[in-house]
């Protein structure tokens, strides 16, 4: 089976534990207002590859991923729009014992028959999911990525009820997700799962701001700097404080 292939990092150390080889897909739903992967949005773009050449290259960095506990990350554009893809791929990673991870913003999840079952037989091959939950407001989510949440909310759930192993991520946008009240509705709702190992704050940058330009695209965040240390701190603290106390009871 062949995949849509944006982009490959072979040494990534910030998409899952260790040091990863990291594979962005093509094509996404979301339209996020800050993305730094705009050219991942079309679908039918990308470099078409099959399992196995993806298999054959990534045997070169079993070493690393041995030395690091590390492995491999799907991330993208939106890796669940070729989740029988990914299915074929995690499989043969997982007779070679590769850790396999999932950065996922959730934007395609349906509770179709369909989708449900691959997903299914995805989360069998699947170490860690990261999931990347924009903003915990649907009227304020649908603003800063075109569209609402409550899917992206409903999978969360799902990947609780299945126990999957979950890394939340939340990119802090001045005047868009950096928020107190909203802050504290995402660690209160982020409280009511079980199966969250670690929160990450990721502030919001400006390094894919080219890229938009490149595409013809006018940038919609245009004059908003990154957050400060302190704010990015403050986020984490608050965003970890429901969380935090859930895990002492």
């Amino acid at each position: 089976m062949n995949g849509r292939i944006h982009s490959i990092e072979t040494c990534g150390t910030v998409d899952g534990p260790g040091l990863r080889y990291v594979i962005f897909t093509q094509g996404c739903l979301l339209r996020c207002k800050f993305c730094h992967n705009p050219d991942t949005w079309k679908m039918g773009d990308g470099k078409e590859m099959s399992v196995e050449e993806l298999v054959k290259d990534i045997k070169d960095y079993l070493p690393f991923f041995q030395a690091t506990n590390g492995g491999v990350t799907v991330s993208g554009g939106e890796p669940l729009i070729q989740a029988d893809f990914l299915v074929e791929l995690f499989t043969e990673l997982k007779k070679l014992g590769i850790h396999t991870t999932i950065d996922s913003s959730a934007g395609c999840f349906s509770r179709s028959p369909r989708f449900i079952e691959t997903l299914n037989k995805l989360l069998e091959v699947t170490d860690l999911i990261l999931l990347d939950l924009k903003h915990i407001d649907p009227v304020e989510h649908k603003e800063l990525t075109g569209m609402s949440n409550e899917h992206i909310i409903d999978m969360a759930r799902y990947l609780d009820q299945k126990n999957i192993p979950v890394w939340i991520r939340h990119v802090l946008v001045p005047g868009g997700s950096d928020n107190d009240e909203y802050l504290q509705r995402l660690s209160d709702f982020i409280a009511t799962l079980n199966n969250v190992e670690k929160i990450e704050v990721l502030p919001y940058h400006k390094l894919g701001v080219y890229k938009w330009e490149n595409l013809g695209l006018a940038y919609p965040l245009e004059g908003v700097e990154p957050p400060t240390a302190e704010r990015v701190k403050h986020a984490e603290d608050i965003l970890n404080r429901s969380y935090l106390m859930v895990t002492k009871q």
